[in-house]
């Protein structure tokens, strides 16, 4: 039996949202690229700015469609230049990824493709499955490890724990649920609140996460035994310690050696939410071992469009024990069932990994970037916002009534324009200088509460993730933090 599978001619009997010109549609669609790529080359040019009235009210939606000429013509004025400024390489807010050029060709590309990539079989789960093989190698995981894109380390954290759970309570939990077992998870006190939210969906609720002191910014590890042993005495269940590589508010790593160790004395699993610092294993030292350890755990959520730069979004989770993360959710209906032959093929299915049956594809993005760049220059990037991080506490440090808050330990510098204050006076102006700085366009500075001197202050915070930023950009921003501190105490 043969097909034509030729190019089809127009089918007017049926009303089509394709275009009715393809050559008018072409044309709109080239121009909006020219306008994405001049925007991308000059990125030094496109800061966060505010989105006025007159924009936000055009983008009212009515029962009346438009021309694609028109599409293309709005997307250009009144989309492209209000977006998160996290491009633009002076942008150090919060942990933001700054995507590659790469990324717009392969976007480009998965969206004309349209695939549903929660199985079946088709180039994009084979481009997945190396996706994830890769990182499995970057991490340290054995052979059949395995994993799934997901949105970010947030759903990546749900995953984990809920194939820790089914380990502990056996696969009679997926009927009967948590039944009568008190689950209880161990953190440091800095862990990301993820954590907290994936354990409520669970049903364990935010009273089962133990939240640990820190010494030096890693978990005490003499109150997490007690805890662990306290807790069992008390007929609670404990089934899982996190550990973090990469704090959000300062950048610390747990020690993750010791923190395995102990998950192998008291038979728990061991997840590792490195949602940006995961990814210190591709950097130099000092800096890779701080993630020494994390091949030894039974979980890792990261994220790939964070310090790896890849386009929003797309998170990963790695586990271990490929029949651990199987049996947690494998649930495939008759209308799913696989196939030796033809489009049902291509077992193992990403739907018994995760939550979604359809799936949007996160891997092209990875793929290219990976591809294009390779482990060693992605590394040298990241190498090279650690150094960044380490320069602007340098100058912090040198410049006249600014201190550091917190020491660097990767890429976060936190730190007060004007340690002569008092608490409630450095953190006022901390404050306003974020803002100012944000509205004049010239850096993006976020903020965060840490302990200066015994007292709780508002610091400014610096989260180096972008691999657009030059030594400049580090002296320019430190300049501004200093000018506009001036400013307002004039």
């Amino acid at each position: 039996m043969s097909f034509d599978t030729g190019k089809a001619g127009p089918n007017t009997d049926q009303p089509t949202l394709d275009p009715k010109d393809w050559d008018v549609f072409r044309a709109s669609a080239h121009g909006l690229l020219d306008a994405c790529l001049d925007q991308l080359q000059n990125a030094a040019t496109h800061p966060w700015q505010p989105v006025p009235e007159h924009v936000r009210d055009s983008y009212k939606l009515s029962t009346d469609g438009h021309t694609f000429g028109d599409l293309a013509a709005t997307l250009q004025s009144s989309v492209l230049p209000y977006a998160t400024g996290n491009t633009h390489p002076r942008f150090f807010g919060w942990v933001h990824g700054t995507g590659v050029a790469e990324g717009l060709m392969s976007e480009m590309v998965a969206a004309t493709m349209n695939s549903n990539c929660g199985g079946r079989d088709h180039g994009m789960v084979y481009l997945e499955r190396e996706v994830i093989d890769w990182a499995r190698r970057q991490m340290g995981f054995p052979d059949g490890a395995s994993g799934i894109l997901v949105a970010g380390t947030s759903q990546a954290t749900v995953i984990a724990l809920h194939a820790a759970r089914l380990r502990k309570l056996g696969s009679a939990m997926r009927s009967e649920g948590n039944g009568a077992a008190r689950l209880v998870a161990y953190a440091g006190a800095s862990v990301h609140t993820s954590t907290q939210k994936a354990l409520e969906l669970m049903g364990i609720g935010k009273n089962g996460l133990r939240l640990l002191p820190e010494a030096g910014g890693s978990v005490d590890v003499a109150k997490l035994r007690a805890c662990i042993a306290e807790d069992r005495n008390a007929g609670f269940k404990p089934f899982v310690i996190i550990g973090t590589a990469g704090s959000v508010d300062f950048g610390t790593y747990d020690d993750l050696e010791t923190l395995a160790d102990i998950a192998k004395e008291e038979a728990l699993w061991l997840h590792v939410d490195g949602a940006f610092g995961a990814w210190t294993r591709l950097a130099e030292e000092p800096w890779r071992s701080l993630t020494d350890g994390i091949d030894r755990a039974d979980s890792i959520a990261c994220d790939f469009h964070k310090w790896m730069f890849v386009p929003y979004d797309c998170g990963l989770v790695l586990i271990r024990d490929e029949q651990d993360h199987r049996n947690a959710f494998a649930a495939r209906p008759s209308y799913l069932a696989a196939m030796d032959q033809g489009l049902a093929g291509g077992d193992p299915w990403f739907c018994d990994y995760g939550v979604d049956l359809s799936r949007g594809n996160r891997a092209l993005k990875v793929w290219s970037t990976i591809r294009t760049h390779g482990a060693k220059a992605l590394g040298a990037a990241i190498t090279a916002n650690c150094r960044q991080a380490e320069l602007m506490g340098q100058l912090v440090s040198r410049t006249d009534r600014m201190d550091l808050a917190k020491p660097i330990i990767s890429n976060l510098c936190v730190f007060t324009a004007d340690s002569t204050l008092n608490a409630k006076e450095q953190s006022a102006l901390n404050s306003r200088i974020a803002q100012g700085l944000q509205l004049s366009g010239l850096a993006v500075f976020s903020t965060t509460v840490a302990s200066f001197k015994g007292e709780k202050v508002t610091c400014l915070r610096a989260a180096i993730t972008n691999h657009r930023t030059q030594t400049t950009d580090i002296h320019d921003a430190i300049e501004a933090v200093r000018a506009l501190r001036d400013d307002l105490q004039v």
